[in-house]
């Protein structure tokens, strides 16, 4: 098939026929707790570009949520797979283990944080690595608490439902959920109230003060923490925040597990969020763009403990498929080729440069954060007032739509328009997305 051509094409209205078509089977076929952000149906993908059943081309700003870092139909990981499902698509690696798997977790073990002997398990999701590392943890503790943050989103599943912050949609309805779970506050800068430069201490502070009376630290099995939250807005905590949390673990015998699954593999401009500051998890959970599109998941740590878990403790039916496990080689292949950490941080100076302009012009916008590809806006009421402003930031997010532009909400308010672009796409499209945002601007703000 022919490469799909680098260029925005709007040809007719967005949802076009074609797609109001099939939504209409959908919406006959498809369980209405299934939510889409934009009912635009996909025939063919590539770079930044996405191409509808209507014949528009639209500008991707969301990589599928972080997922097709390389490029959706990346060529290197469109030829291992069909070199690998031609050979054969699932033995189980439980059942008779293959190379494949074997080459991904060398992969994790040189390009995660630390120099540690370090051992990996696959699974299928985010959810599923969040899960299991906090299985992991409590079995190598022989503790049970968990802690987690304000703003943070882990998953679906019924242990992430009590690891997620946000209530609608993600666990409205589902509970009761998982026991020994807490919360601790998130260093949010933004809306940490008192000065900037207290805001790491002041947080930490205030986590391990609740920690300490509400859990009590001998009783942490882990603290799981997004080194940039994703779903909750975002959010970017100040220098130093990580290092005192990984610190705090440390000391009292805690396990920090580190969700880069939105985060990690390029996405921040390092291999790794961590990496910023040089922390070193004792577990990291990875997926998203590790497989440039196809369902894989890992668990990465400390070789003590993940060989705590007893033979049989982990595992399942679908975890590291070997069509997944050679996507996933593919795109490290061509993360590494590439220098995309390199690329990451081109872009958030790209997108920074824009959206700090805009910002000078519109004092709706509160805060532009981020780091590499991972940028985002807070829209608020502005004229000083700080209010969460979630009904400019679907306007704007829906004008963006109309457009071509495929943008993306988030924030545990709603309020925040996110940037996720392919780490493939041109300067050329990023500079014309960034136009039709500024138009959306001029037209809702």
């Amino acid at each position: 098939m022919a490469a799909v051509e680098q260029q925005r094409r709007v040809v007719t209205a967005i949802p076009g026929p074609r797609s109001q078509e099939l939504q209409a089977r959908r919406l006959a076929t498809v369980s209405a707790g299934v939510g889409t952000g934009l009912p635009v149906y996909v025939e063919r993908a590539g770079g930044g570009i996405l191409v509808d059943v209507d014949g528009n081309q639209l500008i991707d700003f969301g990589s599928g949520i972080a997922v097709t870092t390389v490029g959706a139909s990346n060529p290197r990981v469109v030829e291992a797979v069909q070199r690998q499902v031609r050979d054969f698509t699932h033995t189980c690696f439980m059942v008779t283990p293959y190379e494949e798997y074997l080459a991904v977790c060398e992969k994790l073990a040189r390009l995660t944080p630390g120099d540690h002997d370090k051992r990996s398990a696959l699974f299928n999701s985010g959810a599923e690595a969040v899960e299991n590392a906090v299985k992991i943890a409590r079995v190598y503790t022989g503790r049970s608490a968990v802690v987690t943050f304000d703003h943070a989103y882990h998953g679906r599943t019924n242990l992430t439902m009590a690891l997620t912050a946000k209530s609608m949609p993600y666990k409205q309805g589902f509970g009761p959920f998982a026991g020994e779970v807490y919360r601790a506050p998130m260093a949010y800068p933004y809306r940490w109230r008192g000065a900037a430069d207290d805001v790491a201490r002041e947080a930490f502070e205030a986590f391990a003060g609740q920690v300490h009376t509400q859990v009590g630290e001998q009783n942490v099995a882990a603290v799981v923490i997004e080194p940039i939250q994703g779903e909750g807005g975002f959010i970017v905590p100040p220098a130093g925040w990580l290092q005192l949390i990984a610190d705090w673990c440390h000391k009292h015998g805690a396990l920090l597990v580190a969700d880069e699954i939105q985060t990690g593999f390029c996405r921040t401009g390092d291999w790794f969020a961590c990496d910023h500051e040089g922390v070193v998890p004792d577990l990291i959970t990875t997926a998203k763009g590790i497989a440039g599109g196809l369902p894989l998941a890992a668990v990465t740590g400390r070789a003590d403990v993940m060989n705590a878990v007893h033979p049989g403790g982990l595992g399942g039916t679908f975890g590291g498929n070997p069509v997944a496990c050679v996507a996933a080689l593919a795109a490290i292949e061509t993360m590494e080729a590439e220098d995309l950490p390199a690329r990451a941080r081109a872009i958030e100076e790209l997108f920074t440069t824009r959206l700090r302009r805009l910002a000078e012009s519109f004092d709706v916008i509160g805060d532009v954060r981020g780091r590499g590809a991972m940028l985002a806006i807070e829209f608020v009421r502005g004229g000083g007032d700080t209010t969460p402003n979630p009904e400019l930031t679907a306007a704007v997010n829906q004008h963006c739509h109309r457009e071509g532009l495929v943008t993306l909400t988030a924030g545990t308010y709603g309020n925040v328009l996110r940037f996720l672009p392919p780490l493939s796409i041109s300067d050329d499209l990023l500079n014309e997305g960034l136009d039709i945002l500024e138009r959306a601007f001029v037209t809702h703000a």
